[in-house]
């Protein structure tokens, strides 16, 4: 459980996204302001899958856009990370040239969230395993990618980050916990800058894992992917590399429901507890970003904002309404989708945002974000 108060709050003072929408922030900003929806039929001699459509990252290939350099066993998951972050520390000068975003040095840290890393690495090594010709007859540029630190690994050697190096697993509430490990760096003094977000692949892996895993007679949701992340750092610091901030982290809240008709009495008492301890009423809460989970989960989610709003309607921004389910990533692009709005200036400066996320596994989660 974390709560920070607004006085000198964290700040989150830059965003980048490699989403369904496309490969910039610019094409989530546009994406999420249309509403637009990014499903697609899924080419049968590519995808091995049970599902006819998914939200995939358009026009992604690893080579092409990082290079071959360092690419060669690189796997999606990790691509996109890469891919995120790089878009988040490239800095245009003014004669077009990119150029390093100031402040962001080899000290600053990373906390990057994941699921499992690649479910589709992890099965492949294994499979290659056990039908090789003999079991040692693998490849062994695959292995680093069977681990779930590789892509905050990889990544931070792409960009040269020497600072404190996390790996976050939460399920659907993957992003409030990176967040929250972030600020802890801050206020233990290890990292006075953090990087943070969270990423998730499309795979064939990950599409039968969760047609698998749905309750019986449940829907299967749409999937989604990409990789969502944010620059937290100091009021100072960004005054001192020119940036004003997007939003405070006001405050986070976190508890534990130990089955679907637990997640709304709890959510409702995270939420509460959250507003309470930031001194924010329900009637101040400028918009909310829900994780539109599926099934039960999402359900009680509902309910227990419903409950917690009563008469007040504030804005409801839905991501994986238009992107699909990006499970481990699906939190970072809901703080992400507030970052946009704020950014282009739909708020008022001080309004406030929440950011809510219910996981199967039991994980319920609150943030609120306070615009600047």
């Amino acid at each position: 459980m974390v709560s920070a108060t607004t006085a000198g709050a964290p700040l989150i003072s830059a965003w980048a996204a490699i989403s369904p929408w496309g490969l910039s922030g610019d094409d989530f900003a546009g994406g999420l302001a249309a509403g637009r929806q990014a499903k697609a039929p899924l080419d049968p001699e590519t995808w091995s899958v049970p599902h006819p459509q998914a939200c995939l990252v358009p026009d992604f290939d690893i080579r092409s856009i990082l290079g071959r350099k360092g690419t060669r066993s690189m796997d999606r998951a990790t691509g996109l990370a890469v891919t995120a972050l790089r878009e988040l520390l490239t800095d245009r000068t003014a004669d077009g040239e990119p150029a390093r975003l100031p402040g962001v040095g080899e000290d600053t840290g990373l906390a990057l969230g994941t699921s499992t890393g690649s479910a589709q690495s992890i099965m492949d090594f294994t499979r290659d395993s056990l039908v090789s010709e003999k079991p040692f007859f693998v490849d062994p540029a695959q292995f680093p990618n069977t681990v779930m630190n590789c892509a905050a690994g990889q990544s931070a050697i792409w960009h040269k980050l020497k600072g404190p190096n996390t790996t976050i697993a939460g399920g659907r509430a993957t992003g409030l916990l990176a967040l929250q490990y972030a600020l802890r760096l801050q206020r233990a003094g290890r990292a006075n800058t953090v990087l943070c977000g969270a990423v998730e692949e499309f795979s064939s892996a990950r599409a039968w894992l969760e047609w698998h895993s749905r309750p019986q007679g449940a829907d299967a949701p749409l999937l989604g992917e990409g990789a969502a992340v944010w620059l937290l750092e100091t009021g100072e610091a960004a005054a001192e590399h020119g940036r004003g901030g997007l939003a405070e982290v006001a405050g986070l809240e976190f508890g534990f429901a130990a089955g679907p008709e637990q997640a709304h009495p709890v959510l409702t008492e995270v939420v509460e507890r959250l507003l309470e301890r930031t001194g924010t009423s329900a009637g101040e809460v400028w918009a909310v970003a829900d994780s539109r989970a599926p099934g039960a989960e999402g359900e009680a989610e509902r309910a227990a904002l419903a409950e917690v709003f009563g008469d007040h309607r504030p804005r409801r921004i839905a991501p994986a309404d238009a992107i699909g389910d990006t499970y481990a990533a699906s939190a970072a692009f809901q703080i992400t989708a507030v970052l946009s709005l704020a950014e282009r200036g739909d708020a008022e400066p001080g309004s406030t945002a929440l950011v809510t996320s219910v996981d199967r596994d039991g994980v319920v989660g609150a943030a609120l974000l306070r615009t600047r």
